[in-house]
C-alpha cells in the first residue's frame, strides 16, 4: 500500500514538472533525445561513409562488408564508433535546436501571417531556417567528428624501446578542438559550413515536408502508429538527402583536407571544390558512399521522428492538428467577445 502511494507522489511530482516546463524547453528535450538515439544506432555506417567520402582509397577499394572488417580487424569494436562521441555531443544539441526551431519557426509564420496555408510548404519554409540555425550554432562540433572519425588508428604497437607508437593525430574531442583552434583560429572551426548550409535548407525542408506530407495522408487512427511513423520517416529522409548529397561530400573533403597529403590542392569555394571534385576525381565521387548513406538515412531520420514524436506525446506537446484547433478556437472566441463587448 505505501509502494503504490509512493509511487503515486512519484506520478504526480513527474506530472507537476511537465506542466511547469515551457513549451520549447519540452521541444528541445524531445528533439535531443531523438537526435542522440537514432545517431548512435547508425554510428558504424556513418563512419565507413566518411572514410568513403574522403576517399581513403584502402577503404574504397574493398567495399562495405571489407570495410567493416578492416575496421574491426584493426580497430576492434570500438573503432565503429570512433569521433561517435564527437558526433552525439554534436546531434543532441543540433537536433535539439533543429526540432524546437522547426516547431517555433512554424508558429511564428502562423502567427504572423494568419491567412497563409497550413500545408506543406508551410513545413518546407520552417524546416530549412530550422536547419540553417542548427548548423550554424553546432558545426564545430561536426568538423570535429569528422577529423576524429578520418583518422584510422592501428592498435598501439610497442617499438624496440619499450614506447608505444602510433599515427594518431588527435587524443579526442577536446584535443581536436584545441588543435583546429590553434592552427586557423574560428574561421579553422567553420571550414566547410557553406556547403553544410547550401545542402541543409533544402535537405531539412524537404524532410519535414515529405513527412508531414506523408502524414497527412495516413488514417487519423494511425496516425500513432510506429510504424506507420518509422515508414514516413524513412522515406522522407531517402528522398531529402538524394537531392543534397553532392553537397555533403563537398563539405567533407573540405573539413579533412588539412589531414590529406600536402600536394593535394587548395579547396577554397563551395562551388570551385564541386567542379574540382567532379573534374578530378570524377562525377561519381560527388556521389561516393551514397549506398551506405541510404542504409544510414533510413532508419537514422525514420528513428529520429519517431522517437520525437513518442516523446512530444509523453511531455504532452501538443500535435499539429490540436495546436491548429486550438489557434482556431481562440480566435472564435476572440472575435465572439469582441462582438459581443
Amino acid at each position: 500500500m505505501a509502494k503504490k502511494g509512493e509511487e503515486r507522489e512519484m506520478g504526480m511530482l513527474f506530472d507537476g514538472i511537465i506542466e511547469s516546463m515551457p513549451l520549447f524547453a519540452k521541444e528541445l528535450i524531445a528533439g535531443g533525445v531523438a537526435g542522440g538515439l537514432a545517431k548512435t544506432v547508425v554510428a558504424p555506417l556513418e563512419r565507413v561513409k566518411i572514410l568513403f567520402q574522403t576517399r581513403r582509397s584502402e577503404f574504397q577499394s574493398i567495399g562495405l562488408f571489407g570495410s567493416f572488417q578492416k575496421i574491426a580487424k584493426t580497430e576492434g569494436i570500438m573503432g565503429f564508433y570512433r569521433g561517435n562521441g564527437a558526433s552525439v555531443a554534436r546531434i543532441v544539441p543540433y537536433a535539439a535546436l533543429h526540432y524546437m526551431t522547426y516547431e517555433q519557426y512554424r508558429r511564428w509564420i502562423i502567427d504572423s501571417f494568419p491567412d497563409i496555408g497550413r500545408g506543406p510548404v508551410l513545413d518546407l519554409v520552417a524546416g530549412s531556417f530550422a536547419g540553417g540555425t542548427a548548423v550554424l550554432f553546432t558545426y564545430p562540433l561536426d568538423l570535429v567528428r569528422t577529423r576524429l572519425a578520418f583518422q584510422v588508428v592501428s592498435p598501439p604497437k610497442i617499438n624496440v624501446q619499450g614506447i608505444a607508437g602510433s599515427d594518431q593525430v588527435y587524443k579526442g574531442i577536446l584535443d581536436c578542438f584545441s588543435k583546429t583552434y590553434r592552427g586557423s583560429g574560428l574561421r579553422g572551426l567553420y571550414r566547410g559550413v557553406a556547403p553544410s548550409l547550401y545542402g541543409i535548407f533544402p535537405y531539412a525542408g524537404l524532410k519535414f515536408y515529405f513527412y508531414e506530407e506523408m502524414k497527412r495522408h495516413v488514417p487519423e487512427g494511425q496516425k500513432k502508429n510506429i510504424m506507420v511513423n518509422l515508414v514516413c520517416g524513412s522515406v522522407a529522409g531517402l528522398l531529402g538527402q538524394t537531392f543534397t548529397y553532392p553537397l555533403d561530400v563537398v563539405r567533407r573533403q573540405m573539413q579533412v583536407q588539412r589531414l590529406l597529403a600536402s600536394n593535394s590542392p587548395e579547396l577554397k569555394g563551395t562551388m570551385e571544390t564541386l567542379v574540382m571534385i567532379a573534374k578530378s576525381q570524377g562525377w561519381k565521387q560527388l556521389f561516393s558512399g551514397l549506398s551506405i548513406n541510404y542504409l544510414k538515412v533510413v532508419p537514422s531520420v525514420a528513428i529520429g521522428f519517431t522517437v520525437y514524436d513518442i516523446m512530444k506525446s509523453s511531455l504532452r506537446v501538443p500535435s499539429h492538428d490540436e495546436a491548429r484547433i486550438e489557434v482556431v478556437t481562440n480566435k472564435r472566441n476572440t472575435q465572439t467577445s469582441s462582438l459581443h463587448s
